[in-house]
């Protein structure tokens, strides 16, 4: 067998880099690139399985989207996107246009309306790593040492050290002469999550809703799947279908949903809509860690809104079991972030967010007004990693919860929210009060079961009502510019 040091690099021939002003043409040319790259990808790689002497070292690339602008000409300052700030050069490498398409319309076609100059699509210098052409085909690459040939030695595969977050953490330098990022994210690090997520969560990104709620227990799926049944029964909901680990569907209320002999470690679940504004939920266990590693992977498909639906521990006296708490401001000990996003960054409480579940609750538990303090308080929610904080000395941590006017203490909200405003996902947080430890409640089996059975119902149902008010909203007003930096991308 030759060196495969000496074997000459092969590529796909590919249409060359053309300007378009029509969003839907660019897109088109970009599918056909990706496809034509990851065909040929696919098709080399199933010789090396069958046997076939390597004759070449194989590349492919990804397609990139450039726009180019030398006017200073304003746009209108009310837009949190869909423009750049100044003149020059601006590119994104882009990886599963059949995927975004829908998004990648959306963004090209502001850009064109917003500087009338054309968008240019062509081939990226990117490779696209062997993993990633075969992963979104449903295929598995064997493990390193399995084929004959190192695979290293013959594709392209995932590179680390180009796979960040420095565009969305806001610590990208440009180098001279190189363009700017047009998009929050470049195309391996979105193949990277996008194969994240099938692993942690058993199903695919194309039914992942534009609409997210994350939960911390088992209770809320049961519930989900109960009310997405009664969604499926209505036919003027505009709900079409339910899906499962397992990519397990379901379209009508009588059916029943397999459940996998063994459930990931995130198991999601998705009622979906035709036009992807659905509501996805997704049960990421207890701490900051799998909350983290969900929002992580969830954001590079740029959902409208995410929230966080769980269970907390009261802090306040006044407080009673199945209260709900609307976070306004978060105390962050969680510490998983803290390398992405300094403590001294401020999380904001996001009006529209705090508008719809305030709304939601107000519809689903029937009060309002001074009403509806009885069962709800808005205020500091204290987010941590050491789940049995009880047993520790309480003179630091209730001193801290005390001075931070804190109302209630969990383990994800704040982590959710944080991530939310580093990738500029619009998020909130609505908690129902489990249990009070400082006042003697503590979370024991039979006072948990009684609660889960008379609130988690409702507690879900302002969940997804507060989405469908966020649904209806104008776009541009969700993606306000209070989650934009001094320099952003065009794209969301």
């Amino acid at each position: 067998m030759p060196d495969q040091s000496d074997l000459p690099l092969s590529s796909p021939s590919l249409p060359e880099a053309e300007a378009f002003t029509d969003a839907a043409a660019a897109v088109g040319r970009l599918v056909e690139l990706y496809e034509t790259a990851t065909g040929f990808l696919r098709a080399r790689f199933a010789e090396v399985l069958s046997g076939s002497a390597p004759h070449a070292r194989f590349r492919a690339v990804y397609p990139e989207i450039r726009f180019t602008t030398v006017s200073h000409a304003l746009v209108d300052s009310r837009l949190s996107f869909g423009h750049v700030a100044e003149p020059g050069t601006y590119v994104t490498t882009v990886t599963r246009p059949d995927l975004f398409a829908n998004y990648l319309r959306q963004q090209i076609g502001l850009l064109l309306e917003n500087h009338g100059q054309p968008v240019v699509i062509g081939p990226s210098t990117t490779p696209i790593p062997i993993h990633f052409a075969m992963g979104s085909a449903g295929v598995t690459v064997p493990q390193d040492g399995a084929l004959e040939v190192p695979l290293r030695d013959l594709f392209d595969v995932p590179d680390l050290t180009t796979t960040n977050d420095d565009i969305v953490n806001g610590t990208w330098t440009m180098p001279e002469g190189a363009a700017r990022p047009l998009a929050p994210f470049t195309a391996q690090r979105v193949d990277y999550s996008l194969a994240r997520l099938a692993h942690y969560t058993a199903t695919a990104p194309e039914h992942f809703q534009n609409h997210v709620l994350f939960t911390n227990y088992q209770f809320y799926v049961e519930e989900f799947e109960a009310l997405a049944r009664r969604a499926l029964a209505d036919p003027d909901s505009g709900y079409t279908a339910l899906v499962g680990p397992g990519n397990a569907e379901i379209r009508a209320p009588e059916t029943q949903l397999p459940v996998p002999l063994k459930l990931p470690q995130m198991p999601s679940y998705h009622l979906k809509r035709a036009d992807g504004q659905g509501i996805t939920l997704v049960n990421i266990g207890v701490g900051p860690s799998n909350a983290k590693t969900a929002t992580d992977h969830i954001a590079v498909l740029r959902p409208h809104a995410w929230l966080m639906v769980g269970h907390c521990a009261g802090l306040r006296n006044s407080q009673r079991l199945g209260d709900f708490v609307l976070a306004h401001g978060y105390l962050r000990e969680d510490h998983v972030l803290d390398n992405d996003l300094p403590l001294w960054v401020p999380i904001p409480a996001l009006a529209e967010i705090q508008v719809a579940l305030e709304d939601a609750v107000e519809e689903v538990t029937r009060l309002e007004g001074y009403g509806l303090k009885r069962i709800m308080r808005t205020g500091t929610v204290a987010t941590i990693d050491n789940r049995n904080w009880e047993l520790s000395d309480q003179t630091g941590p209730v001193q801290r919860l005390s001075q931070s006017r804190a109302i209630a203490l969990d383990m994800e909200s704040a982590t959710i929210a944080a991530n939310g405003f580093r990738f500029r996902v619009p998020y909130g947080t609505l908690l129902c009060v489990s249990d009070r430890p400082l006042h003697g409640e503590l979370k024991l089996p039979g006072m948990a079961s009684d609660f889960y059975k008379t609130q988690v119902a409702r507690h879900l149902a302002i969940g997804v009502r507060a989405m469908e008010l966020l649904r209806d909203m104008p776009l541009e007003r969700i993606h306000s510019r209070k989650l934009r930096s001094f320099e952003e991308t065009a794209f969301l």
